[in-house]
């Protein structure tokens, strides 16, 4: 029985994997660099993409989005609001995105006036880090009001992503969370992530972070 659960997980990967690829491959074909956004509900994805847009236009480079939710639309309307082109993608009863959800959306995206493409997952530190989406880089945001322990608590998210973010750095001393040890944790992790501290609320750090997201 253990055998037939490992061989049906092994199947499930296998599959969203050659998904992703063909999601990779479809983008590079229409010039469009996609970054995949994971973190907690409320850890700062969206305002992520809020903060990015504007300087991205300054540069003149487009921006779309794929708003990854299990419910609702909160998220896609805030990105909506942006300007740029955008699709929800609800996942029912799944906690995460996967490649074919990923594929559908593509598909209702004009992708020859996007140039970047953010894919926002479901606010979960746990099921996503499994599936692939076909992005180029995964951006990992963690806050500080999640508690200094939070990196230590989701090890595998950290080992498999790109760059590192730690967000409402000003809120660190009123919950007494230590950002020293929460970059060291990710560190520790994965050694060669780099780390950006953000206030996405100001916009306090997003210019260095954007330059090593387009790096």
């Amino acid at each position: 029985m253990h055998h037939i659960d490992l061989q049906i997980e092994k199947d499930i990967y296998g599959a969203n994997n050659r998904i992703a690829d063909a999601n990779a491959a479809l983008l590079a074909k229409h010039g469009v660099r996609a970054f995949d956004l994971l973190g907690a509900i409320g850890s700062g994805k969206t305002a992520l993409i809020e903060r990015m847009v504007p300087l991205l236009s300054a540069r003149g480079l487009r921006a779309g989005a794929i708003a990854g939710d299990v419910f609702g639309d909160d998220d896609f309307r805030r990105i909506v609001a942006l300007g740029i082109p955008a699709v929800n993608a609800n996942t029912g009863k799944e906690c995460h995105l996967d490649a074919h959800l990923v594929e559908h959306a593509i598909e209702d995206l004009p992708l020859d006036e996007i140039d970047l493409l953010f894919i926002e997952n479901v606010g979960n530190m746990v099921c996503p880090t499994d599936f692939r989406l076909g992005a180029e880089k995964r951006i990992v945001i963690v806050s500080s009001t999640e508690g200094d322990d939070v990196v230590n608590k989701h090890p595998m998210i950290f080992r498999d992503g790109h760059i590192g973010v730690i967000n409402k750095v000003d809120l660190a001393p009123l919950v007494g969370a230590n950002l020293d040890r929460m970059e060291s944790d990710v560190h520790r992790y994965n050694p060669r992530m780099p780390v950006f501290r953000t206030n996405l609320k100001t916009g306090d750090g997003v210019s260095p972070l954007l330059d090593a997201i387009l790096s």
